[in-house]
């Protein structure tokens, strides 16, 4: 399933979804154009968030914990390839910017940032021994997912939807789509090569914090700016 757009009114322009959207296009692009295969291994190894480095800083390297606690965030917008990078933006734009509308473009930035710190946390949790680099928005992307889910329960998506070798656009409400979304990240969760964890936690937070943060009344549209 695809989603395409929503059919929710937004008040104001979200200048902040769109400008971590531009940051992650653009870092993306640097390492994609500018970098050799090994340098972007090295920038993914260095500036990605490795579990099992950040589990020994912790317990005995503490002169290592900034820096650790560093990946977390430049994690956030390393990307390893167009689809990882194409997917996660697309999702951030479509359910994005009605949340930010909602909490405020202040509010909206910490809130993502701390659904990717609670993203981060339940893949470490659950796998701390790990050596393999976290990359990517999209834990933090699954905390604004949840948060939509909260406030547009009933909103309509239209979605691009895959049926072995048929392809058809349907109007799927959120609750059905972000249901689905969140139970096949429970499915898939014990396949390697994913941080699955890192999805459901973030997709938790924003289901359980946005309350906190949305401060504008709720309301519904027909169309959606842009």
């Amino acid at each position: 399933m695809i989603p395409i757009r929503d059919n929710i009114a937004t008040r104001t322009y979200p200048i902040i979804t769109v400008s971590i959207i531009f940051v992650n296009i653009l870092i993306f692009l640097w390492m994609r154009f500018t970098l050799t295969g090994t340098e972007g291994q090295i920038v993914y190894k260095y500036y990605g968030l490795v579990p099992r480095e950040f589990m020994t800083s912790a317990s005995s390297r503490l002169d290592l914990v900034p820096y650790n606690v560093m990946t977390i965030f430049t994690s956030m917008f390393l990307h390893g390839g167009f689809f990882h990078l194409g997917g996660n933006m697309l999702y951030l734009w479509i359910f994005g910017n009605n949340i930010e509308d909602a909490t405020g473009h202040g509010r909206f930035i910490l809130f993502y940032l701390l659904a990717g710190i609670a993203a981060a946390f339940a893949q470490l949790f659950y796998d701390p021994t790990s050596n393999i680099p976290m990359i990517g928005a999209s834990g933090a992307v699954s905390g604004v997912l949840g948060a939509y889910l909260v406030l547009y329960p009933y909103a309509r998506i239209k979605t691009l939807l895959f049926i072995i070798i048929f392809i058809k656009i349907v109007e799927l409400p959120a609750i059905v789509l972000l249901t689905i979304w969140f139970f096949m990240q429970v499915l898939y969760s014990g396949m390697e090569g994913v941080a699955w964890y890192a999805h459901i936690g973030g997709f938790v937070f924003g289901l359980i914090m946005i309350k906190l943060f949305s401060r504008k009344p709720l309301f519904r549209g027909s169309k959606k700016r842009g």
